[in-house]
């Protein structure tokens, strides 16, 4: 399954334990030079005005710092931040429960917030741009509507898909940012900072390896050097070399560019059973058993990234790209049928 995967850009539970590794200010953030920039002029006005920040949409892949940029926030802007996810709010009285118990100032991060409610979402509106709740109590004749008032605060929306999101939510964010992938400088110096707190003793070399394999994301190239982390630790008493991170991913089935397994059945499902494509997402999807949407949401973003493939009007078409990297001689159209070319 996706979750399960080494490279997943997915939150995973073992990645609860690296709040340690997340920079804690601004300034020790790397990467995301556009929005960090923009925040840093909003957080400052905000403070020279005495006021709270607007509200503010992060959106983009997973793993690139969302979460981490709404903490930042709330720590340079001095106030306590509620943390909190979409599926979870699931009536209004949830929501209002929440923004009762605010203080002013105070910061309410929603991740997945493109999966609200939409019965919540409506009793969000007047609270973020009025600061008052309408909640109606009873149901039939007898049901009333009451106003509270909430105190003064900042909604921070997370999402990975921000076309989800309803036009009347979008256009209430003051502020709307997108975080990009990182490039190979910015990953080596997280693999380096993060090495440097775990007590693993890198260099700019072995933390290219691991930089190279990060899929331009924070949150795996984390994940890729606790995993080294422990291969070291047995297989070479802590020391880490090219050789033992080569071993490492080897052993967790990532290449040298950060392909998987499930990548590499994905490319060669299109390439050996449909002949190179264009081939429908969800044709695609019966194939692999996996659906749709997180293909959409988790493996094409990277692969059209790397130019692997292409989204067309009929379909999904491998490109030559895959096919040099899947060591296929390129012949779209025709089925391949070798032994070499078989999925699994």
């Amino acid at each position: 399954m996706e979750e399960e995967r080494i490279i997943s850009s997915e939150s995973q539970i073992a990645d609860a334990k690296e709040g340690s590794l997340r920079p804690k200010l601004l300034d020790n953030f790397v990467g995301q030079g556009k929005a960090k920039r923009n925040l840093k002029i909003f957080i400052q006005a905000a403070q020279k005005r005495n006021e709270s920040i607007e509200h503010i949409l992060l959106y983009g892949p997973p793993g690139l710092g969302k979460t981490t940029l709404a903490n930042i926030i709330a720590n340079e802007m001095h106030v306590n931040i509620k943390t909190t996810s979409g599926p979870a709010i699931e009536r209004p009285g949830d929501l209002a429960a929440i923004l009762t118990n605010l203080q002013e100032g105070d910061i309410l991060f929603i991740d997945e917030i493109h999966r609200l409610n939409r019965s919540v979402e409506e009793v969000l509106y007047p609270a973020m741009e009025d600061f008052e709740l309408d909640i109606v109590i009873g149901k039939g004749p007898s049901a009333r509507s009451i106003r509270l008032d909430v105190p003064h605060f900042t909604l921070i929306g997370a999402t990975t898909r921000a076309g989800l999101l309803s036009a009347p939510l979008r256009d209430r964010f003051g502020i709307i940012e997108r975080l990009e992938f990182y490039n190979l400088d910015e990953l080596i110096f997280i693999v380096t900072r993060a090495a440097g707190v775990l007590g693993v003793a890198l260099n700019e070399n072995t933390a290219l390896e691991i930089a190279k394999r990060s899929r331009g994301t924070p949150r795996i190239a984390n994940r890729l050097l606790k995993r080294v982390r422990d291969w070291a630790q047995i297989k070479s008493d802590g020391i880490v070399t090219k050789a033992i991170i080569k071993e490492a991913v080897t052993g967790l089935g990532v290449d040298h560019i950060g392909l998987d397994d499930v990548d590499r059945k994905y490319l060669k499902t299109i390439i050996i059973k449909f002949r190179g494509g264009p081939v429908g997402v969800d044709t695609i999807s019966a194939s692999i058993a996996e659906e749709s949407d997180t293909i959409e949401d988790v493996y094409e973003p990277y692969l059209l990234q790397l130019g692997f493939i292409e989204r067309t009007p009929r379909g999904r078409t491998a490109t030559l790209l895959a096919y040099q990297h899947l060591d296929i001689a390129y012949r779209p159209g025709v089925v391949q049928q070798d032994e070499q070319y078989k999925l699994f």
